[in-house]
C-alpha cells in the first residue's frame, strides 16, 4: 500500500482520494478552504455523489484518509501526488493552468526523493513538462493519470473502470503509478503523456457529439414525423453505435463536456488544425437550447405578463447537484429573459440559487406546479415519473407539459388532459 496525497478536495479530488483508500492506501487530502477541511474531516460531504459519503466515512474510522489544509501538508509525507485542482475555461476556450502551476510550485520544495507527481486533472497536451518546470525537481517524475468519471456514479466509475490511462516517459514511474491499481480490475494502457492527455479530450469530445448527433436526429423526427425513441432504439441495437448517449434533450452540459469541448477546439487552433466539426458540435448544443426555451414560450402564448412556468429539474444531470453549465439553468435563462415566472424543483438544489435569481426554487414538485401554465421537465430525476398526475392536474392552471428529457409517460398524461410536446416526438 501507498502513502498517497491528493491535491485539491473538489468533486475529483475527493473522490480519487476516498476511493484510494477504499482499496487500502493512506491518503492525505489537502485543501486551502480550512472549513471545508473541518467539515470532511467530520465525515461531511458537500457534494451529491451516491456512495461516496460511505467510503469516506469508512475510511476515516479506519485511519487511511485524512484532511488538511495546504499542499505541503499532505505531500511532505507522501510518495505519490495527486493534482485534482481546477482547470477552468478561460476567454479564448483555452483550459487555464493557474492553479496547476501554483500547486507545483507549492509543493515542489518539499517533495520526497523520487516521487512521482500525478496530473489527474484535465490538461492541454504538453501539461506534464508545464508541471515538471514548475515543481524544478529534477529527482521527480510527473504521469498523466486522466479521470473519467461521471457525475452520479464517480465512485463505481473509479473502482470499475472501463480502462486505466497512464501517460509516462520513465517506465519505473508508470509501473509504481499502475500498481496503485492493483485491486481494480480494468485494462491499464500505458503510453506517452502526450497522448494520454489526448485520450481525455477526445473521449469527452466524442461523447459530446453522439449527444449533439441525437438531439439534431430528434430535431429532424420532428420534422418528418418519426420518433426519437424508436430511432435511437433501433440505432443502438448496432454494436458499432451502441446505445449509450443516444438520449436526446435540452442539450448537454456539465463541469466537462463543454469545457473540454472547447479546449480540445482551441489546441487543435494553436496547433494550425481547424476541426471544424467541434465547433459545430458546441453550435448544435446552443441551439438546442434556444430550441427547448422556444418550445416552452411558444406554449405560454404572445403575453408574457401573467403567465408562470414551472420547471423539475436544475441540475445538469440526475445524481447530482451540480449546476455547472446545465442544460436547465440554459433553458430557463432564456425562458426568464423573455418575462415569464418561473417556479423550480430538484430534489438535490436547494432554494437561494445564484446562477437563476429570477427563478423561486420550492421544496416539492406539486408547489412548483400550482398554478402553472406550462410545465418543463429538464432533469432526468427518476422520481418525476412517479409524481401523482392527479394532482398535478389539480394543481396546474394550464395542460401543456414539455418533456425535454422524454421521461414521462405520455399515455398516463394523455388521459389526463394534458398536451405532452417531447424532443423528436
Amino acid at each position: 500500500m501507498a502513502r498517497i496525497a491528493v491535491i485539491g478536495t473538489g468533486y475529483v479530488g475527493l473522490t480519487t482520494g476516498a476511493c484510494f483508500a477504499h482499496l487500502g492506501h493512506d491518503v492525505i487530502c489537502a485543501d486551502i478552504d480550512a472549513d471545508k477541511i473541518e467539515r470532511l474531516k467530520r465525515g461531511e460531504i458537500p457534494i451529491v455523489e451516491e456512495g461516496l459519503g460511505r467510503i469516506v466515512s469508512e475510511a476515516l474510522a479506519a485511519g487511511k484518509i485524512k484532511f488538511v489544509v495546504g499542499a505541503v501538508n499532505a505531500s511532505s509525507y507522501a510518495e505519490f501526488h495527486y493534482l485534482c485542482v481546477p482547470t477552468p475555461q478561460g476567454e479564448d476556450g483555452s483550459a487555464d493552468l493557474h492553479y496547476l502551476e501554483a500547486a507545483a510550485e507549492e509543493i515542489g520544495p518539499c517533495l520526497p526523493t523520487d516521487s512521482v507527481v500525478v496530473n489527474k486533472s484535465t490538461v492541454p497536451v504538453g501539461s506534464t513538462e508545464v508541471v515538471a518546470m514548475h515543481l524544478k525537481r529534477s529527482d521527480v517524475q510527473v504521469v498523466s493519470n486522466p479521470e473519467f468519471l461521471r457525475e452520479g456514479t464517480a465512485v463505481k466509475d473509479f473502482l470499475n473502470p472501463d480502462r486505466v490511462v497512464i501517460g509516462a516517459s520513465d517506465q519505473k514511474a508508470a509501473i509504481r503509478v499502475a500498481a496503485l491499481y492493483s485491486r481494480v480490475r480494468a485494462p491499464i494502457m500505458v503510453t506517452d503523456p502526450v497522448s494520454a492527455e489526448t485520450i481525455k479530450y477526445a473521449s469527452n469530445a466524442f461523447l459530446a457529439t453522439k449527444l449533439s448527433f441525437v438531439n439534431a436526429i430528434a430535431n429532424l423526427c420532428e420534422h418528418v414525423g418519426a420518433d426519437v425513441n424508436d430511432v435511437t432504439l433501433g440505432m443502438g441495437y448496432d454494436t458499432r453505435i451502441g446505445k449509450d448517449f443516444l438520449r436526446p434533450g435540452p442539450g448537454w452540459g456539465g463541469s466537462c463536456f463543454p469545457k473540454d469541448v472547447a479546449a480540445l477546439a482551441k489546441i487543435a487552433e494553436d496547433y494550425g488544425y481547424d476541426f471544424t466539426l467541434l465547433r459545430e458540435v458546441l453550435a448544435v448544443n446552443n441551439a438546442q437550447f434556444d430550441r427547448t426555451a422556444q418550445k416552452v414560450l411558444q406554449a405560454l402564448g404572445e403575453d408574457l405578463s401573467e403567465k408562470k412556468v414551472a420547471a423539475w429539474g436544475l441540475s445538469f444531470k440526475a445524481g447530482t447537484d451540480d449546476l455547472r453549465e446545465s442544460p436547465a439553468v440554459e433553458v430557463l435563462q432564456r425562458v426568464s429573459g423573455a418575462g415569464a415566472q418561473i417556479t423550480a424543483y430538484d430534489p438535490a438544489v436547494p432554494n437561494g440559487v445564484k446562477e437563476l435569481p429570477l427563478v423561486e426554487v420550492v421544496s416539492d414538485p406539486l408547489i412548483a406546479a400550482k398554478d402553472a401554465d406550462v410545465l418543463v421537465v429538464l432533469t432526468e430525476w427518476p422520481e418525476f415519473k412517479f409524481v401523482d398526475f392527479d394532482q398535478l392536474a389539480e394543481q396546474m392552471r394550464g395542460r401543456v407539459i414539455i418533456d425535454a428529457r422524454n421521461l414521462l409517460d405520455r399515455s398516463v398524461l394523455l388521459r389526463r388532459g394534458f398536451t405532452v410536446i417531447g424532443i423528436g416526438r
